[in-house]
């Protein structure tokens, strides 16, 4: 009986699940670590982290030079060169953000443990939902990663803002689950499997179920609130606000990326058939998102505000090679990869100088920057790079995430596309409305108050700097660095 139950009990791939095992391993031992030594251990938090994540690269990359598809658990948890590209940014991503951490959580006197605890967490959820592909899987990956953020979102206890910034997310999170867990039970009703290939089977063919068009439909709405889409974006600006900042860059960039990621594994392996359902969404959730985001982020004064709508906007630019799926899914693939990559960098980088700027001005406010180039020149240079990127201006890497997007429409054809493109090239001007504000403050307007005292940059946050720094500018002038990982995931993501 025993050696039944042991044939018939499916075998687990260790080395796929390395990069989770290392993540969670680390997490582990930074509790174990405080639970030990308590004040004494504090100073070692972040780089236990940030050792943690440099470690959980390394099965990452073994995984990739041995190239070979792993799948598990009946197909629902997959590891393949898709996957494992996200995985990376994440963890990269994730270890840029512990290094804009480092100074703040110990100058704000927050207790480190649970801070980083909970990032690594967060990660973890993200690092699953990478190679996540079943109902379930996305869904636990899902709330893994959202859960820890909350309390992330909250993290300045004693502020009316940050507790503001928390419940919002959490308020709304919890209500865009339900909405996501409804969706997922009607599919699953339909297809008689939470596995994407077998949904795809199921529901990717033949005349539209009503039932299957309000489920998709629902499945897509509650990862539209994590990419904060419009309109159901609402919970961004004030959660960006009263976040602390690196908590905010976290969201921003690593918290969206997941949400994309499990957007690209519904839209092109689970619902592959359901064009009918899907172009029309994200045309209209595409066109809407890009455009209201930048038109508030006009009347914005605060820079962490004008970010966060920013950040909106540049959700709705990726959004647009779901439009085009059906006609040009290798394209569309590649350009959300892309453009992820590169946004990861290019925002991380603009939150990072907010960060340090903030350090001498205490003020979040456009007005502050006047001068900035006179006492702080490289971080004017710095800032000028990022969002030069961000408005998708050579060389900064952000061009050649505006020509993915293009590219991809070009290849699709058509009035939907050729409208779309139309929007897209509109929105691009009016952001640079808004970046070319900034600029303004930095190189042409006076310092506030005639102090011109240096910025003290700690070591922790030149590094951040210098890393999206090379990562910004290596992406725009060598943009087949990043171009062949998105060749790579569209081959794996698409099962070419």
């Amino acid at each position: 009986m025993e050696a039944l139950l042991a044939f018939s009990r499916p075998a687990l791939d260790w080395h796929a699940l390395a990069p989770e095992l290392t993540l969670l391993a680390f997490g582990t031992l930074i509790t174990v670590v405080d639970i030990i030594w308590d004040d004494r251990s504090k100073q070692a938090m972040p780089t236990l982290a940030g050792m943690g994540l440099l470690a959980t690269l390394l099965p990452i990359l073994t995984l990739a030079v041995d190239g070979t598809e792993r799948s598990m658990f009946g197909g629902a948890y997959v590891v393949d060169d898709f996957s494992l590209v996200l995985k990376a940014l994440f963890l990269i991503s994730g270890y840029i953000v512990i290094l804009m951490s480092v100074d703040y959580i110990r100058d704000g006197d927050y207790y480190e443990n649970e801070y980083y605890t909970l990032m690594l967490t967060s990660l973890l959820g993200m690092v699953m939902m990478s190679s996540s592909r079943d109902l379930i899987s996305v869904f636990v990956a899902l709330e893994l990663l959202s859960i820890p953020a909350y309390m992330l979102a909250a993290w300045r206890k004693g502020g009316a803002r940050s507790n503001e910034a928390g419940l919002k997310y959490y308020l709304m999170g919890v209500f865009a689950s339900a909405v996501m867990l409804y969706g997922m039970s009607l599919v699953y009703g339909l297809a008689g499997s939470t596995t994407f290939g077998v949904i795809a089977q199921e529901l990717g063919s033949g005349a539209a179920n009503p039932v299957a068009i309000l489920g998709i439909l629902f499945i897509l709405i509650g990862f539209a609130f994590k990419v904060s889409a419009v309109p159901f974006h609402t919970w961004a600006p004030d959660t960006y606000e009263g976040a602390p900042t690196p908590v905010t860059a976290f969201l921003a960039v690593a918290s969206k990326t997941a949400g994309m990621v499990a957007l690209i594994q519904l839209v092109f392996v689970a619902f592959p058939g359901r064009d009918d359902v899907v172009q029309p969404f994200f045309w209209l959730i595409a066109a809407l998102t890009m455009t209201i985001g930048n038109l508030i982020a006009l009347r914005q004064n605060n820079i962490v505000r004008l970010l966060a709508y920013s950040g909106v906007a540049q959700g709705g630019f990726m959004l647009v090679p779901f439009a085009v799926a059906a006609e040009a899914p290798a394209r569309a693939v590649e350009a959300v990869v892309i453009y992820m990559a590169i946004y990861a960098f290019m925002n991380l980088g603009a939150f990072t100088v907010v960060l340090a700027v903030a350090r001498k001005t205490r003020s979040g406010e456009i007005d502050s920057y006047g001068g900035l180039f006179q006492y702080a020149p490289g971080l004017a240079v710095a800032m000028t790079v990022f969002l030069a990127a961000l408005a998708g201006i050579p060389p900064a890497g952000g061009w050649f995430a505006k020509f993915g997007l293009f590219r991809a429409l070009l290849d699709a054809g058509g009035g939907w596309a050729a409208s779309l493109g139309v929007i897209v090239a509109i929105n691009t001007v009016i952001a640079f409305a808004y970046y070319a504000r900034i600029l303004v403050q930095m190189w042409f307007q006076p310092v506030p108050d005639g102090d011109e005292r240096p910025i003290v940059i700690t070591g922790a946050l030149r590094a951040a700097l210098a890393v999206t720094l090379v990562a910004t500018m290596a992406f725009g002038v060598l943009p087949g660095l990043v171009g062949h990982f998105g060749e790579v995931s569209v081959l794996s993501a698409l099962g070419g």
